[in-house]
């Protein structure tokens, strides 16, 4: 029998196309991490979001473990010299929530370019300021996109209505420049972006690659996106380029500070240049849902029932 433990909830369409070819699936999502145990060597698969690190001492129990599927496009919470060792394959799903996450940079851009939280925030206080709410255009502007993957090249398609220039960088693609896009190096996004978006993982390369060198490389005053992870920003040197207007604004739906369980986070004393970020109104906030929508939520179940089935 295929068991597969799902640990994490994900739309039932998964578990509908896995039982339906056999595979018996076994829901895990209540159990704490010592009740999983006796489950792990009897597990063919495990379908997981981020409830728990998959860790070689955790996989170490899974002795006829042959996959593990990521609902999400980030994998940096599994040990993949471990899996690959075990010759564990590994499932994302960055094919089904990349429109999300194109989607809601754009509009958390737009809502900062025009003062959209700040405005509707004064006048639901009663406070009618429309010079204070002047916005500014995106067209007319160069937008640098860091990583072309998935989600950057979704972003890119969502800015082909808009009279600018996109600029893409991918360390590890190339020959994807198109009408619409410069295949770029970091060079020429130094020297010409307004803009710069961030869609590329978390890893030891990536870890905090936003820092203050980072920043003063760019030519301009410039704005910045990131709906990777939150690690690969240094909030230091963000709260430092925005006090300097180095960074005009910040559309965040990733913090450095997020854990597994970041609502705690709030209950403590929050650090000075998170207090900054919440405070200031050059930023826009939301809670890593850039890609958390009701029609990714079946599409990342459904491509990860494609890409097993498939392979399988």
């Amino acid at each position: 029998m295929k068991n597969v433990l799902f640990l994490d909830t994900v739309h039932p369409i998964l578990e509908d196309r896995l039982t339906a070819n056999g595979y018996n699936c076994i829901d895990a999502t209540q159990l704490s991490i010592e009740a999983i145990q006796p489950l792990l060597n009897d597990a063919f698969g495990i379908v997981i979001r981020s409830r728990f690190k998959m860790s070689a001492s955790f996989l170490g129990k899974c002795n006829n473990l042959k996959f593990i599927a990521r609902s999400g496009a980030g994998m940096e919470n599994i040990d993949q010299p471990y899996c690959i060792k075990k010759n564990i394959q590994l499932f994302n799903a960055p094919e089904g929530n990349r429109n999300a996450v194109a989607e809601h940079a754009l509009g958390m851009l737009l809502a900062l370019f025009n003062q959209m939280v700040k405005s509707d925030n004064e006048v639901r206080n009663g406070k009618w300021d429309r010079e204070g709410n002047r916005g500014i255009e995106l067209d007319g502007k160069t937008v640098g996109i860091i990583g072309y993957g998935n989600n950057g090249a979704a972003f890119a398609r969502k800015l082909r209505g808009f009279d600018i220039q996109v600029l893409a960088y991918d360390k590890y693609k190339s020959g994807f420049g198109n009408q619409f896009i410069k295949e770029s190096s970091l060079e020429d996004i130094f020297k010409n972006a307004d803009i710069i978006s961030f869609h590329i993982p978390q890893n030891e390369e990536t870890l905090l690659m936003a820092d203050d060198a980072f920043f003063s490389n760019f030519k301009k005053n410039i704005y910045l996106i990131n709906l990777s992870r939150g690690k690969i920003v240094q909030t230091s040197a963000l709260v430092k380029g925005l006090k300097s207007g180095k960074l005009l604004g910040a559309c965040l739906d990733v913090l450095e500070y997020e854990k597994s369980s970041f609502e705690s986070f709030f209950e403590q004393e929050l650090p000075a240049d998170f207090k900054y970020i919440l405070e200031s109104d050059k930023t826009i906030l939301s809670p890593h849902v850039g890609g958390w929508t009701n029609e990714s939520y079946f599409k990342l179940s459904d491509v990860l029932a494609d890409k097993i089935l498939n392979y399988f």
